[in-house]
């Protein structure tokens, strides 16, 4: 059994700092020589379809562990339509850019917390993308609330809104766990908004779980895999938590002992996913999981599934544009992310200038890795006859200098090679992350200290 397999040497092995690969390349080879000149001359080609996020980087107060970018504020409606008046601001250059109404196929708001906007605001934003884009019929319209500051009169607000996809924040039901985190949410609050999303008639609802957080161990955090399969979410995310301290300096208020140990953390995402599995649940790439039914499900097993800034997507658009501070969009193999303060957003905008901070444009090497790196991620597998038909050489001729690590892979048991694929074993899958480190150009173990999370 797999359980077995992963003794406490292997994990220390494998344990080691790397990207998650949201993206290739990752953020930190992003540059400031790419601005909005730049940006606004990926703009002007337009684009066949679009995915569009917008990050409200507001929240009430702060999770110790988050690692997003949020600023926290208590004056919820002045602030929220400030922010709108720039966000419209914001999309109206960008609209002018593309010189006509592109069609959507994906549309995400996430955050921060996104009910920091009243019912009134989100109608506003809402009405804000659809006079500048075609939102196309049966696209997916998703956004992220925080179970502890919705208001009654959001879910039905939401229904009416055309969102058809909630995603919610939950965690770890242990109080004990919410009082390290500073995010306390009762079971019952949570039990409460997921009827009230129903009978909204919201078609899905995700949860997002974390395992690795202070205070959490087997038995405790079995009780809430048990709870979350009685609220029977049609997606699970269950993702490990990065402590990158250096980075999110509020995560200082997690005491270091009170955190797993990675084979501890580890044991928590096996009986976890052993868990789901044994109810109903069908796991899906790295860390998401889905209703066997589910459309996530189905595209995962036939090999359609994607990945993005908004996560694992079974519909993928051409392109993607992020609106809103920190926000990225990835235009025709081109990066651009937005200034992260709120401050100079807001000034940027006010000069009529596209507050991008940094991007990058990709090479054809950077496409052809990030093809692969995104294979492993999604399927697990990389199809050496479907490489030849896109790029019109072998992949083991293109990747030749990576015999080495290719072969180290198979040996420690995270590859099956063969003449027509490399495919993930079930050991693998744990470590893809370290499979696509050989596939990053950039990557370099040595500077990857304080960089990136850890892999367990």
């Amino acid at each position: 059994m797999i359980h077995d397999t992963l003794t406490p040497d292997i994990i220390q092995k494998f344990d080691v700092p790397g990207p998650r690969y949201t993206s290739y390349p990752t953020a930190p080879q992003w540059h400031t020589g790419f601005g909005e000149k730049e940006y606004l001359s990926v703009l002007n080609k337009g684009s066949q379809s679009l995915s569009l996020y917008v990050h409200v980087p507001f929240c009430v107060s702060m999770c110790y562990y988050c690692g997003c970018t949020v600023i926290i504020r208590k004056d919820k409606t002045q602030v929220g339509d400030l922010f709108l008046d720039y966000l419209a601001k914001e999309v109206s250059l960008v609209a002018a850019a593309l010189g006509a109404r592109m069609p959507v196929r994906q549309f995400h708001i996430g955050g921060g917390t996104p009910n920091f906007l009243t019912a009134v605001q989100l109608e506003r934003l809402v009405g804000i993308m659809t006079a500048a884009f075609d939102f196309e019929s049966g696209m997916e319209q998703a956004i992220e609330i925080d179970p502890r500051t919705v208001t009654p009169d959001i879910p039905k607000a939401l229904a009416r809104l055309g969102f058809n996809r909630v995603s919610m924040g939950i965690q770890d039901f242990d109080h004990d766990v919410q009082v390290a985190i500073n995010r306390i949410q009762p079971y019952e609050m949570v039990e409460n908004l997921f009827a009230a999303l129903r009978e909204a008639g919201i078609a899905s609802i995700n949860a997002d779980l974390i395992y690795g957080l202070p205070r959490q161990h087997e038995t405790q955090f079995a009780k809430t895999i048990a709870q979350i399969i009685q609220l029977k979410p049609d997606r699970i995310a269950l993702y490990s938590y990065a402590h990158v301290p250096w980075l999110k300096s509020h995560q200082n208020l997690i005491k270091q002992e009170e955190l797993p140990t990675p084979p501890q953390k580890m044991a928590l995402f096996l009986a976890s996913s052993k868990a789901l599995s044994a109810g109903g649940y069908q796991a899906i790439a790295m860390d998401h999981f889905a209703l066997e039914t589910d459309d996530m499900a189905k595209a995962y097993l036939s090999g359609t599934l994607h990945r993005n800034f908004m996560g694992y997507t079974v519909k993928p658009a051409d392109d993607y544009i992020g609106f809103g501070p920190s926000a990225i969009g990835h235009m025709q193999g081109n990066y651009a992310q937005n200034v992260k303060e709120l401050k100079a957003y807001y000034a940027s905008l006010d000069s009529g200038v596209l507050p991008v901070e940094r991007g990058m444009a990709m090479s054809e090497d950077d496409r052809i890795r990030q093809w692969v790196i995104q294979s492993l991620m999604c399927r697990f597998y990389v199809r050496k006859s479907e490489f030849l038909d896109l790029f019109g050489v072998s992949c083991d001729t293109y990747f030749h200098d990576l015999a080495e690590h290719l072969a180290y892979c198979e040996r420690e048991g995270l590859l099956l090679i063969s003449n027509t694929d490399w495919t993930v074993t079930d050991l693998g899958r744990f470590f893809v992350r370290n499979i696509c480190m050989g596939f990053d150009a950039y990557f370099k173990p040595a500077q990857s200290e304080n960089r990136f999370s850890r892999t367990v």
